[in-house]
């Protein structure tokens, strides 16, 4: 049950990790990318987590999320600093008022590219 419950997760993360890709490719919506980003990485800390015995909690915040897997395996350690700034980017945009959250394509594909480490721990557990 839990294995089906965390692939559940990691299957609509896939979604939102394509979409992010698709959008950086496309250079559109930079905003919106890491909307998604944030939404994949979520959701598949979420099923890692769930795969690993915890109570599910409806939190967004991604430094907590790892904070918790950080007692499963040590090397989400690496990646506290990359949850607190993917979660200011997430906050920014999901709750106006205020501007749009803007970044460059540089800070996207690195954006993307710590997530696709992320998710690789996830999936090679």
């Amino acid at each position: 049950m839990k294995d089906e419950m965390a692939n559940e997760w990691f299957s609509r993360a896939k979604h939102d990790f394509d979409v992010a890709k698709l959008l950086f490719k496309e250079k559109h919506y930079f905003d919106i990318a890491l909307f998604h980003i944030h939404q994949a990485v979520e959701k598949y800390l979420k099923g890692y987590l769930i795969q690993m015995g915890w109570k599910l909690k409806k939190i967004h915040d991604l430094e907590l999320l790892i904070t918790e897997a950080i007692n499963f395996n040590s090397k989400f350690k690496n990646y506290l600093d990359f949850g607190r700034k993917l979660s200011g980017f997430y906050y920014e945009e999901r709750y106006p008022p205020g501007p749009l959250t803007t970044c460059s394509k540089k800070e996207l594909k690195d954006m993307l590219d710590t997530a696709q480490k992320i998710i690789n721990i996830i999936v090679k557990n």
